[in-house]
């Protein structure tokens, strides 16, 4: 069934509002993929806050249009599922990852940050970036490492002290 100009005005402003606000995108072609496949990715997206939409590639272009998602515009060619990371960076390559491993139907066609576009292999180095809660943990135990080595040293200090004086204590009494 066609869709109307309104309908497909309303789909390319959701994807421009979306596209807008996300921090990285994936491009994947599903054909192949059952509908009960789909709808598996789907639950798997929402659980991990990324949007995922089937949009036909000409209304993508054209949401993408002032966004930082325009250097995409080359590879929406064939069936694509389009998937926008909306709490951090790596969230939609882990999905898109994640699911073509069991699925191999799945096939990554662009990705893009920033307002940059990476090759489809780049996949699991974006994949691999920290969540938000990664990053902060890790930015905490870097922050902590020397306070903890300073207490680590100024407890060395009396430590010291009591194997030196333990030490004279025993040679006086092997002495006597």
């Amino acid at each position: 069934m066609a869709l109307s100009f309104s309908e497909k005005e309303a789909i390319v402003a959701d994807v421009a509002e979306v596209a807008a606000g996300a921090h990285s995108a994936v491009a994947a072609e599903y054909h192949g993929l059952t509908s009960e496949e789909m709808t598996q990715l789907r639950a798997d997206a929402r659980s991990n806050g990324v949007y995922l939409r089937v949009v036909k590639n000409s209304l993508a272009k054209r949401a993408f249009e002032g966004t930082d998602y325009a250097c995409m515009n080359e590879a929406l060619t064939g069936p694509l599922v389009l998937a926008f990371s909306q709490e951090d960076p790596g969230s939609a390559a882990r999905v898109v990852k994640a699911f073509a491993k069991d699925h191999n139907k799945l096939v990554v066609k662009a990705l893009s940050v920033g307002g940059k576009l990476l090759a489809a292999g780049e996949i699991e180095r974006l994949a691999s970036l920290p969540t938000k809660d990664q990053a902060i943990s890790m930015l905490m135990s870097v922050m902590q490492a020397p306070i903890t080595k300073l207490a680590r040293t100024m407890n060395e200090v009396p430590g010291k002290l009591v194997r030196t004086v333990a030490a004279v204590r025993e040679a006086k009494q092997s002495a006597a």
